[in-house]
């Protein structure tokens, strides 16, 4: 008989999207074992589990972040004239998650900081620049880092919650204490090139910047910060905290005191690090900036601040006259001496006609640099040489005896009127100057204690930068990412006061 049962054929079951990324990942992973060298694997392992975890929680690249901008410079390549380390690749990889979540979720938080529109103009102007650049890649380079400034600010500010702020600040400072940390081991040691020597038997602390300046100047960024928390013991006062919702009594809480421990810790070991730095523009900016936070915090605070001020000059006095008994003589000699050691250099307006010394190589140096950039200006008023092409440039305006450049200025605000002109330098100043009046009111209206020592940080921040541009420049070595993130926080935790909020429940 004939058997009239119908047969089906085999049919195997599809595996899901999800089922055939994790073959693919498996089969990569295969792969990397039988082909990499073992150098590779030791870095592309824990590599490609730290990629995986950021694509479900990208704040944890913020967090590593904070360490890659001073320790970052360990890790570096060169991709045709563009040097690209940790710090690059963190960024593109947190921002990517971050949109990647959002679409799949179809739901998203974007919190754009109202000083996102001087930084688009200071860019358009940078933009326009291009005109006359003559060195494409150093432009590019320029215009990249300040994309990169917008990503990270937007990112802090719209995906970090009040928690994952106060982890973000802990790095960070913990970052600082450790470049303290390292900087005190080479002063004490000396540990470092002959040209460093400090006092004779001293090592100019340099950390992992290589140069003192930029060093101090990292320190420098962290430090207002530090302190601000350290002090932060201002309560609000106004209703009971019973009469308050559970929302407002957590949003009045103070600041940890883990993380008032750790900001005070941080604050001493950077303070003292700034000054083995031996960098007079850091010593100056740092000044400027813990005045201006002090005499913006309180009466008391401003009392203090003039307190320490008329002591140092006391003890500069003392100093000159040969009154102070020794070792301590000599140190306030030794520090007083280079703070005014440039004033000699500065009052000649030839720098041609300067007779060059070891004392006076650096200042005379610098001269060199703001003349070039000044010819610059001079020959293009209105959009400069081209964005990132002082160096580019350099050659046409160097002057006789300083035939090299050291990539820029040694101004900012003068590197930017050679490279963006006058526009690029309006609009740079319009920027400056809306951070600092915006983190000004967020410390005058912000009811949150640590919100307020956040603003108040950033503000003290953001006048140390004002400062110590004036005689290097702090938007190197990645210290541009450490100020995005500081600003992200304070603005994504002011609301819609300070930033300009939308929320979408789908994306297209």
């Amino acid at each position: 008989m004939t058997d009239t049962r119908s047969y089906r054929p085999l049919c195997l079951p599809m595996p899901s999207q999800s089922g055939l990324i994790l073959w693919a990942i498996v089969l990569a992973a295969g792969l990397a074992l039988a082909l990499l060298p073992l150098q590779w694997l030791v870095i592309a392992v824990p590599g490609t589990a730290f990629l995986l975890l950021t694509l479900v929680k990208p704040h944890l690249a913020l967090y590593l972040l904070c360490f890659a901008v001073p320790f970052g410079s360990l890790f570096e390549v060169d991709l045709g004239g563009i040097t690209v380390g940790v710090t690059e690749g963190l960024v593109g990889i947190m921002i990517a998650a971050w949109i990647a979540r959002s679409i799949a979720l179809r739901e998203g938080r974007w919190t754009w900081p109202r000083l996102s529109a001087p930084l688009a103009l200071f860019v358009g102007a940078a933009l326009i620049s291009a005109i006359n650049a003559s060195g494409l890649t150093l432009f590019l380079k320029e215009i990249a880092k300040w994309l990169e400034f917008l990503g990270v600010m937007l990112f802090a500010s719209s995906a970090i919650d009040r928690d994952q702020s106060r982890t973000v600040v802990a790095s960070a400072l913990l970052a600082g204490a450790a470049q303290a940390l390292l900087g005190a081991y080479q002063f004490f040691t000396q540990s470092g090139p002959e040209s460093f020597v400090m006092m004779g038997r001293y090592m100019r602390a340099y950390g992992t910047f290589e140069q003192p300046n930029p060093y101090g100047g990292y320190l420098g960024l962290v430090a207002p910060v530090a302190f601000a928390l350290a002090v932060s013991l201002l309560k609000r006062r106004g209703a009971p905290a019973a009469a308050r919702s559970a929302v407002e009594r957590r949003a009045q809480q103070p600041v940890p005191l883990w993380l008032q421990g750790l900001a005070a810790a941080s604050f001493a070991l950077i303070g003292v690090a700034i000054g083995m730095s031996g960098s007079r523009g850091a010593w100056l900016a740092f000044g400027a900036g813990f005045g201006f936070m002090n005499v913006v915090r309180s009466r008391r605070g401003a009392t203090t601040f003039i307190t320490v001020v008329a002591v140092l000059a006391l003890f500069g006095l003392l100093g000159s006259f040969r009154l102070l008994p020794e070792p301590a003589g000599r140190l306030v000699q030794t520090f007083g001496g280079r703070l005014t050691s440039f004033a000699s250099s500065f009052s000649s307006r030839d720098v041609r006609g300067i007779e060059i010394t070891d004392a006076n190589y650096a200042s005379v140096e610098r001269l060199a640099f703001w003349q070039a950039a000044l010819d610059m200006w001079r020959d293009h008023p209105w959009l400069g040489i081209g964005f990132g092409n002082y160096q580019a440039a350099y050659v046409t305006y160097s002057l006789p005896k300083w035939p090299m450049s050291l990539g820029h200025a040694h101004n900012y605000y003068l590197n930017v009127a050679a490279e963006a002109g006058l526009i690029g330098l309006t609009t740079y100043l319009w920027l400056w100057g809306m951070a600092i009046w915006q983190m000004g009111r967020a410390f005058r209206e912000a009811g949150d204690p640590y919100v307020r020592a956040l603003a108040l940080g950033a503000l003290g921040m953001l006048v140390h930068i004002s400062v110590h541009n004036v005689v290097d420049n702090l938007w190197v070595h990645s210290m541009y990412i450490h100020v995005a993130i500081i600003l992200g926080l304070v603005y994504g935790r002011r609301g819609p006061a300070h930033s300009l909020t939308h929320n979408r429940s789908r994306f297209a």
